[in-house]
């Protein structure tokens, strides 16, 4: 396969970390819905679990209409473990009144993906993709509820990605790694917060034609929040970051710089406010190609509802509930593998119910313009691709029920497609090379799950 059309075909790789970020199971994402009672080791907790699903998907190479589009039966099973420092209830049961001096938490989990082909001609081609995905998390907060305190997180995760080729040396397959530090101070008991820290990403691409898009990022990043009402907060926060690509490389490296302030808070007892608005301008290098910047307006708002009103504005009343409707958009920037960065805009919509400790339903909505500058082909900067936007669709249906304390039986329903006609050339000297980049794809699961 040609460099050139690899480079196209990543622009899916480029926003598969958001997309694999969404499709990753609840319990897995999310601790409140994931973790049981727990098992107590002296001032540790431990949760284990596992989950076994069987499903469908409709297009798992996420290939165009026109393409032959594979559909495929799969077997995912799913262990994880989190393990952390006594939570406030257990602590309060061993009569432990004084803030911890440190809190620990660490996770684990992996994703066992076996494939059976709905078609014979695509059997090959589907039984080669079984894989295994993972990942490992850890965050260390030391005075934690102090005035002065230090955190310390870092982490793993290997994503598959295959290519709509169904070749194995064309997949996106890659690993991130992160690690970072960071100081905060909270002075007058909380009311004001503010914290800076740095963070190394290390991304590594495993397969061979695409390692000289691996990458490292350096970011330094500061944020903060005054409290002037118990439940409603001023943030901010800012950071300036540095990408750098291998040696042998065929992208720009770059510098981003963005800043946003803005409102979170409780209004009522049942709603709640964010709105962020900031600016943010990158400035990348001439090395490769001519350079194409981001230089704009980025902004974060949501409105949401509380199913279950709050009991009391008081930040020492009964926590946020589970049970609540979102609305919100997103604008944001991001780095690209095809051209310098993707500018992303997103609506979405949310509702979460979680009932008696039994029943729990998730709905995630979205649509996005991911918009794309002009493209130049690596070397010399011939222009490969002129500007050009994309719509994108994603919705997902999660439900379960808990038959105890530590068993429960979910479903998912869910779609993902580019909903836009992007015709896109690979080669910048043949106008008949190109590659169709729209596509639908459906997943629906079935699974059990045991956890602590």
């Amino acid at each position: 396969m040609k460099y050139l059309l690899a480079l196209a075909a990543l622009l899916t790789a480029a926003t598969t970390i958001q997309q694999a970020s969404a499709q990753q199971q609840p319990w897995v994402a999310d601790r409140r819905y994931g973790e049981g009672m727990g098992i107590r080791a002296g001032d540790l907790e431990l949760h284990p679990g596992i989950s076994g699903e069987f499903g469908y998907d409709s297009n798992y190479f996420q290939r165009a209409p026109s393409e032959d589009v594979a559909g495929a039966l799969r077997l995912r099973v799913s262990p994880h473990l989190t393990l952390s420092t006594l939570g406030a209830q257990r602590r309060g049961e061993a009569g432990v009144g004084a803030p911890p001096t440190v809190n620990f938490q660490a996770g684990l989990f992996a994703d066992y993906n076996e494939f059976f082909a709905t078609e014979s001609k695509f059997a090959d081609d589907i039984s080669g993709q079984r894989n295994l995905e993972g990942g490992a998390n850890l965050k260390l907060d030391i005075f934690p509820e102090r005035p002065f305190g230090i955190d310390i997180h870092g982490g793993f995760t290997r994503v598959v990605d295959p290519s709509n080729s169904a070749i194995l040396d064309s997949a996106f397959d890659r690993d991130t790694i992160v690690v970072g530090p960071g100081i905060n101070w909270r002075p007058g008991g909380g009311m004001f917060e503010w914290r800076l820290g740095y963070q190394y990403t290390y991304n590594v691409f495993e397969r061979t034609a695409y390692k000289n898009l691996n990458n490292s990022e350096h970011q330094l990043e500061t944020s903060g929040r005054w409290r002037f009402f118990p439940r409603t907060a001023v943030l901010y926060d800012a950071e300036y970051a540095f990408t750098n690509y291998s040696a042998a490389r065929t992208q720009n490296n770059g510098e981003a710089l963005r800043a946003r302030m803005g409102l979170n808070g409780l209004v009522t007892n049942r709603f709640s406010v964010l709105a962020m608005l900031g600016w943010a301008q990158s400035y990348y290098d001439n090395t490769v190609a001519p350079p194409q910047n981001y230089d704009d307006l980025i902004a974060a708002t949501e409105i949401k509802y509380f199913i279950l009103p709050q009991a009391s504005l008081d930040p020492t009343g009964a926590t946020l509930g589970l049970s609540s409707i979102a609305l919100g958009y997103t604008r944001d920037f991001r780095g690209s593998y095809l051209g310098d960065f993707t500018q992303n805009d997103r609506g979405y919509l949310t509702l979460e119910y979680f009932a008696a400790g039994s029943v729990l339903l998730s709905l995630q909505g979205g649509l996005a313009q991911v918009s794309y500058p002009q493209s130049f082909a690596p070397g010399g900067g011939v222009a490969l691709n002129p500007s050009f936007s994309e719509v994108r669709a994603d919705a997902s249906l999660f439900g379960e029920y808990r038959f105890s304390d530590s068993i429960a039986m979910n479903s998912t329903l869910r779609f993902d497609g580019n909903l836009s006609d992007s015709i896109l050339r690979t080669d910048p000297t043949n106008v008949t090379s190109v590659d169709n980049l729209k596509f639908s794809r459906f997943q629906a699961w079935l699974g059990l799950r045991w956890f602590m």
